[in-house]
């Protein structure tokens, strides 16, 4: 990969910038670098918890101050896209998932319903219940479209691999027997709206990411650059034996910027 040719960067948050509430190595730097090269970004990532305001304030506390709202891309955010663009405002649709995405939908003029559902919409959803689960998937059997905002088994934490919102639509996919349509990594709705953002062709943008099967795919199919560290999920064992390869593998951010002063 020659670095000389990124004119764009798109960078995964959970697993790279941070773990949990917590700055990785190298995560301001990461910016000056960007910033002092003026590199256009975009931070993607298949969390459906939060709004792109969240992590604006997140970044925020952690030393990155001023990095605008419309330069971060959810799960989310790409699932609201895809509803606007298939049903009117107003329609019923039903939400197994956190406050942030409950939010988002509400905003964009959804109505959010617990019978009746055009849509069952499935992100993470930390207080999950059996109860939660039954209902939504009477919901997909009764006709409801299947939508994951991700399919993530599992999230990072300081504590280790946590129960991601893959695992919830597994568990749906197994009760429905239907096949949800996915709006985050490694499908292509989440990298083409950053790619437009950007306005950087493919071959010229950089994906960080932790993960292979999701970060580094995606935008392996996509024909981006891709850099993989391994402060997340994937490890080189994994790279190894994985059919899909990054470009470069770097243990943090730290030793990735070395490579681009």
């Amino acid at each position: 990969m020659n670095i000389d040719e990124i004119k764009g960067v798109v960078s995964d948050m959970d697993g790279v910038l941070w773990r949990g509430d917590e700055a990785l190595p190298g995560m301001v730097a990461f910016f000056e670098t960007l910033r002092n090269k003026n590199i256009p970004f975009v931070l993607a990532t298949n969390n459906s918890t939060k709004t792109p305001l969240d992590y604006v304030q997140k970044l925020a506390k952690l030393g990155v101050p001023d990095v605008p709202p419309d330069h971060i891309i959810t799960s989310s955010t790409t699932t609201v896209s895809y509803l606007r663009s298939t049903y009117p405002p107003g329609t019923p649709v039903h939400v197994l998932g956190g406050d942030g995405l409950r939010q988002l939908l509400s905003e964009a003029g959804f109505f959010l319903t617990n019978e009746n559902a055009r849509a069952v919409i499935v992100g993470l959803d930390t207080n999950l219940t059996y109860e939660k689960l039954k209902r939504a998937s009477f919901l997909i059997q009764q006709g409801a479209q299947f939508i994951a905002t991700n399919n993530d088994n599992s999230i990072p934490t300081p504590d280790g691999l946590a129960p991601g919102a893959g695992s919830l639509v597994a568990a749906l996919r197994a009760a429905s027997a239907q096949e949800p349509i996915v709006m985050g990594k490694p499908d292509a709705p989440m990298f083409e709206t950053a790619l437009r953002l950007l306005a950087v062709p493919a071959p010229n943008t950089l994906m960080i990411g932790d993960r292979l099967n999701t970060d580094i795919t995606g935008a392996v199919l996509l024909g981006m650059k891709t850099v993989l560290v391994l402060t997340g999920v994937s490890t080189r064992s994994d790279v190894e034996a994985s059919p899909v390869k990054p470009d470069a593998v770097f243990e943090d951010l730290v030793r990735f910027l070395r490579t681009w002063q």
